[in-house]
């Protein structure tokens, strides 16, 4: 079965152009059926799984994992067994009448208006580096966009006269993003920086460097986003995809359309978008109950 999941893995690497992170998490999602196979002394060749198998597993994980886990673990194996079904190793796939859990309904975590200007506003060191992650934060917030797809920018993604940059998102699909006077004049000041240090304006490359000249991780973007917050005083603790959900939010509340918003966020499916629907209703009806005489809020 290791060899199977292994040509699984390459298959989604090398024909569907996954990422290494996503290729990492397929495969730790199969190795934890794998051992969950071998701890309960359960035959490991696919022809012998069937639908009892896959439920006793979801039993055993319900114990442990969240619904969203578990569903997503489910869509993992309904993919290892389609790309066994597509090659010729089995006639039908045993997970595909499983049902998959109903999930939970959760709020994404977001900032509001102004306590995302007050992280905005927090002042950076007037360096290179302080540039740089002034940069980082204003496009963030800007453009909506993954971390990694953030990370993943060279200089000549960014169209700074269009005010546009060329992201490249999941699946290795291209997509345009507007970005903000505010973002492009964030990284134009960064970018003049590097052309003191380098002796020259840089036009290729990466977008944004480590202090050694190589790429930035999306970690240590992430610790850009720590240490602002430190500094900020503000209470609510937020992700890098924390910002990208305050985008989503801030956007629809203002108007925007929800399949302009899917493009912008470059989302497969409307229905990831939608999430961010139940943020907006909850708030206006929170504002609806405090405004409104009848609504028996008061």
């Amino acid at each position: 079965m290791k060899k199977d999941i292994k040509k699984f893995i390459e298959n989604l690497s090398s024909e569907k152009g996954y990422s290494p992170n996503t290729c990492r998490g397929y495969k730790n999602d199969l190795m934890e059926f794998h051992d969950y196979l071998l701890e309960s002394n359960l035959p490991f060749d696919p022809q012998k799984i069937d639908g009892l198998v896959i439920r006793s597993y979801l039993g055993f994980l319900h114990k442990k994992n969240k619904k969203t886990s578990i569903a997503r673990k489910l869509s993992a194996l309904r993919s290892f067994f389609r790309f066994m079904l597509k090659t010729g190793r089995l006639e039908e796939n045993p997970a595909e009448g499983v049902l998959t859990p109903k999930r939970d309904k959760t709020i994404p975590n977001y900032l509001s208006v102004d306590d995302m200007f007050r992280l905005l506003d927090v002042p950076q060191k007037d360096t290179i580096l302080g540039k740089r992650n002034r940069a980082i934060l204003e496009a963030l917030y800007s453009t909506g966009v993954r971390i990694s797809e953030l990370g993943g920018l060279n200089i000549s993604n960014v169209d700074f006269h269009a005010g546009i940059i060329r992201v490249l998102g999941k699946g290795n699909k291209e997509r345009l993003v507007p970005i903000g006077e505010k973002a492009i004049f964030a990284i134009k000041q960064y970018m003049n920086e590097r052309a003191k240090k380098e002796g020259k304006l840089p036009f290729e490359g990466p977008l944004f460097l480590n202090n050694k000249g190589g790429r930035l991780t999306t970690r240590s973007m992430a610790r850009v986003l720590e240490n602002t917050l430190k500094q900020s005083g503000l209470a609510n603790r937020i992700s890098p995809h924390g910002i990208r959900h305050t985008f989503a939010t801030h956007m629809l509340d203002a108007g925007t359309d929800l399949r302009a918003l899917q493009e912008l966020l470059g989302h497969a499916t409307l229905s990831t978008t939608q999430q961010y629907t139940h943020v907006s209703i909850d708030r206006l009806m929170e504002i609806y109950d405090k405004a409104h005489p009848r609504s028996g809020g008061k």
